[in-house]
Protein backbone atom coordinates (compact mmCIF):
# COMPACT_ATOMS: atom_id res chain seq x y z
CA UNK A 1 0.00 0.00 0.00
CA UNK A 2 1.13 3.22 -1.27
CA UNK A 3 1.43 6.43 1.12
CA UNK A 4 1.62 10.28 -0.73
CA UNK A 5 4.10 12.31 1.82
CA UNK A 6 2.81 15.96 1.48
CA UNK A 7 6.20 18.13 0.51
CA UNK A 8 7.22 20.49 3.64
CA UNK A 9 9.28 23.94 2.86
CA UNK A 10 11.72 22.65 4.67
CA UNK A 11 12.32 19.14 2.90
CA UNK A 12 11.96 21.11 -0.42
CA UNK A 13 14.58 23.64 0.89
CA UNK A 14 17.23 20.51 0.95
CA UNK A 15 16.95 19.69 -2.78
CA UNK A 16 15.96 23.21 -4.37
CA UNK A 17 19.03 25.51 -5.26
CA UNK A 18 19.40 28.96 -5.39
CA UNK A 19 19.69 28.80 -9.86
CA UNK A 20 16.45 26.68 -9.82
CA UNK A 21 14.01 29.02 -8.98
CA UNK A 22 13.13 32.49 -11.16
CA UNK A 23 12.12 35.62 -9.47
CA UNK A 24 10.80 39.04 -10.79
CA UNK A 25 12.81 42.12 -10.97
CA UNK A 26 12.78 45.38 -11.61
CA UNK A 27 15.02 47.73 -14.11
CA UNK A 28 16.55 51.46 -12.56
CA UNK A 29 14.48 50.09 -9.03
CA UNK A 30 15.55 52.84 -7.43
CA UNK A 31 13.95 55.99 -10.39
CA UNK A 32 11.48 58.24 -8.81
CA UNK A 33 10.80 59.82 -12.36
CA UNK A 34 10.46 63.83 -12.99
CA UNK A 35 9.61 66.56 -11.04
CA UNK A 36 6.60 68.90 -12.97
CA UNK A 37 9.12 70.86 -14.25
CA UNK A 38 11.97 68.78 -15.00
CA UNK A 39 9.33 66.53 -17.28
CA UNK A 40 8.39 69.45 -19.11
CA UNK A 41 11.60 70.81 -20.12
CA UNK A 42 12.59 67.25 -21.00
CA UNK A 43 9.37 66.94 -23.53
CA UNK A 44 9.76 70.22 -24.94
CA UNK A 45 13.60 69.83 -25.60
CA UNK A 46 13.83 66.00 -26.01
CA UNK A 47 10.34 64.54 -26.55
CA UNK A 48 11.92 61.09 -27.84
CA UNK A 49 14.41 60.40 -24.27
CA UNK A 50 10.97 61.65 -22.02
CA UNK A 51 9.15 58.92 -24.03
CA UNK A 52 11.29 56.22 -23.04
CA UNK A 53 12.21 57.17 -19.31
CA UNK A 54 8.71 58.14 -18.30
CA UNK A 55 8.15 55.70 -15.46
CA UNK A 56 9.23 55.67 -11.73
CA UNK A 57 8.72 52.84 -8.86
CA UNK A 58 8.24 52.96 -5.22
CA UNK A 59 10.70 52.63 -2.90
CA UNK A 60 12.58 49.75 -2.67
CA UNK A 61 10.68 48.75 0.56
CA UNK A 62 7.37 48.42 -0.95
CA UNK A 63 8.56 46.56 -4.26
CA UNK A 64 10.00 44.37 -1.89
CA UNK A 65 6.65 43.69 -0.14
CA UNK A 66 4.89 43.79 -3.68
CA UNK A 67 7.06 40.47 -4.44
CA UNK A 68 9.89 41.54 -6.44
CA UNK A 69 13.02 39.91 -5.25
CA UNK A 70 15.75 41.16 -7.78
CA UNK A 71 16.32 44.73 -7.81
CA UNK A 72 18.93 47.12 -10.50
CA UNK A 73 21.24 49.92 -8.83
CA UNK A 74 22.91 52.26 -10.63
CA UNK A 75 26.16 53.81 -9.01
CA UNK A 76 28.34 56.34 -10.07
CA UNK A 77 31.69 56.85 -7.97
CA UNK A 78 31.69 60.32 -5.80
CA UNK A 79 34.84 60.06 -3.56
CA UNK A 80 34.69 63.62 -2.50
CA UNK A 81 31.07 64.08 -2.56
CA UNK A 82 29.38 67.19 -4.14
CA UNK A 83 30.46 65.98 -7.90
CA UNK A 84 26.24 65.29 -8.72
CA UNK A 85 24.60 67.77 -6.53
CA UNK A 86 23.46 70.27 -8.78
CA UNK A 87 21.54 68.51 -11.19
CA UNK A 88 21.67 70.84 -14.29
CA UNK A 89 18.21 69.89 -15.53
CA UNK A 90 17.14 71.96 -12.96
CA UNK A 91 19.28 75.00 -13.51
CA UNK A 92 17.55 74.98 -17.17
CA UNK A 93 14.15 74.38 -16.40
CA UNK A 94 14.44 77.29 -13.71
CA UNK A 95 16.00 79.70 -16.80
CA UNK A 96 12.58 78.89 -18.68
CA UNK A 97 10.77 80.26 -16.14
CA UNK A 98 9.27 77.23 -15.18
CA UNK A 99 7.95 76.91 -11.55
CA UNK A 100 10.51 75.47 -8.68
CA UNK A 101 10.09 71.85 -8.53
CA UNK A 102 10.43 70.22 -4.83
CA UNK A 103 13.94 70.55 -3.51
CA UNK A 104 16.06 67.96 -5.27
CA UNK A 105 18.31 66.94 -2.12
CA UNK A 106 16.46 68.61 0.96
CA UNK A 107 19.28 66.55 3.34
CA UNK A 108 21.95 67.55 1.21
CA UNK A 109 22.97 63.77 0.39
CA UNK A 110 24.91 64.49 -2.77
CA UNK A 111 27.43 66.44 -0.66
CA UNK A 112 28.92 63.48 0.91
CA UNK A 113 31.53 61.26 -0.32
CA UNK A 114 30.53 57.86 -1.61
CA UNK A 115 28.86 56.23 -4.50
CA UNK A 116 26.02 57.75 -5.47
CA UNK A 117 22.62 56.38 -6.85
CA UNK A 118 21.30 57.84 -10.31
CA UNK A 119 20.16 57.00 -13.35
CA UNK A 120 21.17 60.01 -16.02
CA UNK A 121 23.50 62.53 -14.32
CA UNK A 122 21.83 65.90 -14.80
CA UNK A 123 18.98 64.65 -16.48
CA UNK A 124 17.05 61.84 -14.24
CA UNK A 125 18.63 62.30 -10.82
CA UNK A 126 15.93 61.70 -8.40
CA UNK A 127 16.35 58.72 -6.46
CA UNK A 128 14.54 57.15 -3.63
CA UNK A 129 17.98 55.99 -1.95
CA UNK A 130 20.25 59.00 -3.02
CA UNK A 131 23.28 56.97 -1.46
CA UNK A 132 24.55 53.49 -2.25
CA UNK A 133 24.73 52.52 1.34
CA UNK A 134 21.31 54.22 1.72
CA UNK A 135 19.77 51.25 -0.89
CA UNK A 136 21.65 48.81 1.03
CA UNK A 137 20.47 49.46 4.44
CA UNK A 138 16.67 49.75 3.16
CA UNK A 139 17.04 46.83 1.53
CA UNK A 140 18.82 44.87 4.72
CA UNK A 141 16.13 46.46 7.13
CA UNK A 142 13.45 44.89 4.78
CA UNK A 143 15.31 41.58 5.14
CA UNK A 144 15.97 41.43 8.76
CA UNK A 145 11.98 42.02 8.80
CA UNK A 146 11.21 39.31 6.87
CA UNK A 147 13.58 36.40 7.63
CA UNK A 148 13.12 33.09 5.70
CA UNK A 149 12.50 35.31 2.43
CA UNK A 150 13.84 34.24 -0.88
CA UNK A 151 17.16 35.35 -1.79
CA UNK A 152 17.48 38.96 -3.24
CA UNK A 153 20.01 39.41 -6.36
CA UNK A 154 20.93 42.74 -6.68
CA UNK A 155 22.21 43.94 -10.12
CA UNK A 156 24.69 46.59 -9.83
CA UNK A 157 25.26 49.08 -13.03
CA UNK A 158 28.00 51.21 -12.75
CA UNK A 159 27.83 54.53 -14.86
CA UNK A 160 30.59 56.14 -15.60
CA UNK A 161 30.19 58.31 -18.72
CA UNK A 162 32.84 60.02 -21.08
CA UNK A 163 30.32 62.69 -22.67
CA UNK A 164 28.10 64.70 -20.82
CA UNK A 165 24.11 63.60 -20.82
CA UNK A 166 23.04 67.79 -21.06
CA UNK A 167 25.34 70.89 -22.15
CA UNK A 168 27.69 71.43 -19.15
CA UNK A 169 26.61 68.41 -17.26
CA UNK A 170 29.21 66.09 -15.16
CA UNK A 171 31.17 63.42 -16.42
CA UNK A 172 31.57 60.02 -15.14
CA UNK A 173 34.32 59.10 -12.64
CA UNK A 174 35.98 55.72 -14.29
CA UNK A 175 35.93 52.51 -12.24
CA UNK A 176 38.69 51.13 -11.89
CA UNK A 177 40.24 48.12 -9.72
CA UNK A 178 40.42 50.23 -6.47
CA UNK A 179 37.00 51.97 -7.25
CA UNK A 180 35.90 48.50 -7.03
CA UNK A 181 37.30 47.37 -4.10
CA UNK A 182 35.93 50.71 -2.37
CA UNK A 183 32.27 49.38 -4.04
CA UNK A 184 32.62 46.11 -2.02
CA UNK A 185 33.36 47.92 1.24
CA UNK A 186 30.55 50.09 0.87
CA UNK A 187 28.41 46.80 0.70
CA UNK A 188 30.35 45.31 3.81
CA UNK A 189 29.57 47.94 5.75
CA UNK A 190 25.98 47.42 5.46
CA UNK A 191 25.56 43.80 5.30
CA UNK A 192 27.43 40.89 6.99
CA UNK A 193 29.64 38.46 5.40
CA UNK A 194 27.01 35.53 6.39
CA UNK A 195 24.31 37.96 4.91
CA UNK A 196 25.98 37.73 1.45
CA UNK A 197 26.28 34.88 -1.36
CA UNK A 198 29.43 35.37 -2.67
CA UNK A 199 31.50 34.00 -5.26
CA UNK A 200 33.76 32.12 -2.88
CA UNK A 201 30.79 30.65 -1.17
CA UNK A 202 29.83 28.92 -4.74
CA UNK A 203 32.84 27.88 -5.82
CA UNK A 204 33.90 26.56 -2.67
CA UNK A 205 36.67 23.20 -3.02
CA UNK A 206 36.45 23.68 -6.99
CA UNK A 207 39.38 25.33 -8.88
CA UNK A 208 37.35 27.95 -10.67
CA UNK A 209 33.94 29.22 -9.90
CA UNK A 210 32.28 28.16 -13.55
CA UNK A 211 33.70 24.83 -12.64
CA UNK A 212 31.36 25.00 -9.27
CA UNK A 213 28.29 26.49 -11.44
CA UNK A 214 28.43 23.54 -13.32
CA UNK A 215 28.98 21.17 -10.82
CA UNK A 216 25.41 22.68 -9.50
CA UNK A 217 27.31 24.14 -6.33
CA UNK A 218 25.38 26.69 -5.95
CA UNK A 219 24.09 26.95 -2.52
CA UNK A 220 20.22 25.11 -1.26
CA UNK A 221 17.34 27.18 -0.34
CA UNK A 222 18.21 25.94 3.12
CA UNK A 223 21.37 27.78 2.95
CA UNK A 224 20.17 31.05 0.78
CA UNK A 225 17.02 32.00 2.68
CA UNK A 226 17.40 35.64 3.93
CA UNK A 227 20.24 36.74 2.23
CA UNK A 228 21.45 38.60 -0.59
CA UNK A 229 22.87 38.23 -4.10
CA UNK A 230 25.50 40.87 -5.75
CA UNK A 231 25.44 41.01 -9.73
CA UNK A 232 27.66 43.81 -11.84
CA UNK A 233 25.38 44.48 -14.93
CA UNK A 234 28.15 45.27 -17.06
CA UNK A 235 30.27 43.07 -19.40
CA UNK A 236 32.61 45.65 -19.98
CA UNK A 237 33.32 45.98 -15.75
CA UNK A 238 33.89 42.03 -15.52
CA UNK A 239 38.35 42.44 -16.47
CA UNK A 240 38.47 45.09 -14.00
CA UNK A 241 36.67 43.40 -11.48
CA UNK A 242 38.25 40.25 -11.69
CA UNK A 243 42.02 41.69 -11.91
CA UNK A 244 43.69 40.21 -9.13
CA UNK A 245 41.19 38.07 -7.84
CA UNK A 246 41.29 34.96 -9.67
CA UNK A 247 37.59 33.26 -10.58
CA UNK A 248 36.65 36.36 -8.04
CA UNK A 249 38.14 35.54 -4.91
CA UNK A 250 37.80 37.81 -1.99
CA UNK A 251 35.45 40.01 -3.80
CA UNK A 252 31.65 40.57 -3.12
CA UNK A 253 29.67 40.33 -7.05
CA UNK A 254 29.67 38.39 -9.15
CA UNK A 255 30.27 38.91 -13.03
CA UNK A 256 28.50 39.82 -16.27
CA UNK A 257 30.71 36.92 -17.86
CA UNK A 258 30.57 34.10 -20.30
CA UNK A 259 30.62 30.30 -20.83
CA UNK A 260 34.27 29.22 -20.57
CA UNK A 261 35.49 31.66 -18.17
CA UNK A 262 36.96 31.32 -14.84
CA UNK A 263 34.17 33.38 -13.52
CA UNK A 264 31.59 32.75 -15.46
CA UNK A 265 27.99 32.39 -13.11
CA UNK A 266 25.59 35.08 -14.25
CA UNK A 267 25.01 35.88 -17.81
CA UNK A 268 22.69 39.21 -18.87
CA UNK A 269 20.82 37.98 -21.87
CA UNK A 270 17.90 41.09 -22.33
CA UNK A 271 17.48 40.45 -25.62
CA UNK A 272 18.33 36.51 -26.35
CA UNK A 273 15.80 34.51 -27.61
CA UNK A 274 13.78 31.58 -25.29
CA UNK A 275 16.08 28.51 -26.33
CA UNK A 276 19.22 30.41 -25.99
CA UNK A 277 18.47 31.51 -22.67
CA UNK A 278 17.22 28.18 -21.50
CA UNK A 279 20.97 26.53 -22.58
CA UNK A 280 22.10 28.47 -20.25
CA UNK A 281 20.11 27.76 -17.66
CA UNK A 282 20.00 24.15 -18.21
CA UNK A 283 23.98 24.38 -17.80
CA UNK A 284 23.65 25.94 -14.15
CA UNK A 285 23.91 29.37 -14.96
CA UNK A 286 21.52 31.89 -13.68
CA UNK A 287 20.70 34.68 -16.67
CA UNK A 288 18.61 37.69 -16.51
CA UNK A 289 16.25 38.94 -18.86
CA UNK A 290 13.91 41.96 -19.68
CA UNK A 291 10.39 41.54 -20.17
CA UNK A 292 9.83 45.33 -21.32
CA UNK A 293 12.34 48.29 -22.18
CA UNK A 294 11.91 52.30 -22.88
CA UNK A 295 7.88 52.14 -22.18
CA UNK A 296 7.19 50.86 -25.34
CA UNK A 297 5.46 47.48 -24.64
CA UNK A 298 3.83 48.99 -21.61
CA UNK A 299 2.09 52.31 -23.90
CA UNK A 300 0.89 49.77 -26.08
CA UNK A 301 -0.01 46.37 -24.27
CA UNK A 302 2.73 44.44 -25.95
CA UNK A 303 2.90 41.24 -24.38
CA UNK A 304 5.12 39.54 -27.15
CA UNK A 305 8.90 39.46 -25.19
CA UNK A 306 6.82 38.92 -21.63
CA UNK A 307 5.43 35.78 -22.66
CA UNK A 308 8.54 34.55 -24.39
CA UNK A 309 10.17 34.85 -21.28
CA UNK A 310 7.56 33.98 -18.73
CA UNK A 311 8.09 30.20 -20.66
CA UNK A 312 11.76 30.38 -20.56
CA UNK A 313 14.07 29.29 -17.60
CA UNK A 314 15.27 33.25 -17.17
CA UNK A 315 16.50 33.48 -13.32
CA UNK A 316 15.25 37.11 -13.28
CA UNK A 317 12.64 38.35 -15.49
CA UNK A 318 13.42 42.49 -15.57
CA UNK A 319 10.65 44.53 -15.87
CA UNK A 320 9.81 48.10 -15.44
CA UNK A 321 6.11 47.31 -14.16
CA UNK A 322 5.76 44.42 -11.42
CA UNK A 323 2.36 43.40 -10.31
CA UNK A 324 2.23 45.89 -7.57
CA UNK A 325 3.30 48.87 -10.48
CA UNK A 326 1.16 48.08 -13.54
CA UNK A 327 1.76 50.21 -16.24
CA UNK A 328 -0.42 53.58 -15.97
CA UNK A 329 -1.49 53.67 -19.99
CA UNK A 330 -2.73 49.97 -20.40
CA UNK A 331 -2.23 48.23 -17.02
CA UNK A 332 0.33 45.94 -18.62
CA UNK A 333 2.66 44.43 -15.78
CA UNK A 334 4.89 40.96 -14.84
CA UNK A 335 4.57 38.57 -12.53
CA UNK A 336 4.03 34.97 -11.90
CA UNK A 337 0.70 32.82 -11.27
CA UNK A 338 -1.21 33.71 -8.45
CA UNK A 339 0.91 36.57 -7.65
CA UNK A 340 4.45 34.37 -6.12
CA UNK A 341 7.47 36.37 -5.63
CA UNK A 342 8.35 33.15 -7.11
CA UNK A 343 8.41 30.04 -9.37
CA UNK A 344 10.05 26.56 -9.06
CA UNK A 345 12.77 27.25 -12.44
CA UNK A 346 10.56 25.62 -15.69
CA UNK A 347 13.91 24.73 -16.98
CA UNK A 348 16.04 22.85 -14.85
CA UNK A 349 13.92 22.31 -11.01
CA UNK A 350 13.65 19.10 -9.70
CA UNK A 351 10.13 17.79 -10.91
CA UNK A 352 8.35 17.80 -7.06
CA UNK A 353 9.52 21.44 -6.61
CA UNK A 354 6.56 23.05 -5.60
CA UNK A 355 5.76 26.70 -6.34
CA UNK A 356 3.58 27.66 -3.34
CA UNK A 357 6.31 26.14 -1.12
CA UNK A 358 9.05 29.47 -2.29
CA UNK A 359 8.31 32.21 -0.25
CA UNK A 360 4.67 30.39 1.41
CA UNK A 361 2.22 33.50 2.27
CA UNK A 362 3.63 36.24 0.44
CA UNK A 363 1.40 37.29 -2.93
CA UNK A 364 1.91 40.36 -5.23
CA UNK A 365 -0.63 42.55 -5.91
CA UNK A 366 -2.11 43.13 -9.38
CA UNK A 367 -2.99 40.71 -11.90
CA UNK A 368 -0.81 37.81 -12.31
CA UNK A 369 0.84 37.61 -16.39
CA UNK A 370 -1.90 35.41 -17.97
CA UNK A 371 1.06 32.85 -18.59
CA UNK A 372 1.18 29.40 -16.60
CA UNK A 373 4.21 27.61 -16.66
CA UNK A 374 3.74 24.21 -18.46
CA UNK A 375 3.66 20.93 -16.81
CA UNK A 376 7.39 19.48 -15.87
Amino acid sequence: MGFVHAQTQAAQDKIVHLNQIQVIGTHNSYNLGFAPSEAKFLQEHNPKAYHSLEYKHASLAAQLDGGVRQLEIDVLADPKGGKYAHPKIVELAEKEGLPADPDFDPEHKFDKPGFKVIHIPDVNQRSSCPLFTECMEQVRAWSKAHPGHLPIFILIETKHDKKAHIPGGQLGEMFTSQTFDALDAEIRSVFKEGEIITPDVVRGKYKTLEEAVLAGNWPTLEKARGKVLFVIDSENDTPIYNAGHPSLRGRVMFTNSTPGQPDAAFMKMNGNSRAEIDARVQRGYIVRSRADDSTVAARNNDTTRRDELMMSGATMISTDYPLSEPSEWSGYSVGFADGLPGRCNIVNAPKSCKDELLEPGTKSGGVPSPVHHPAK
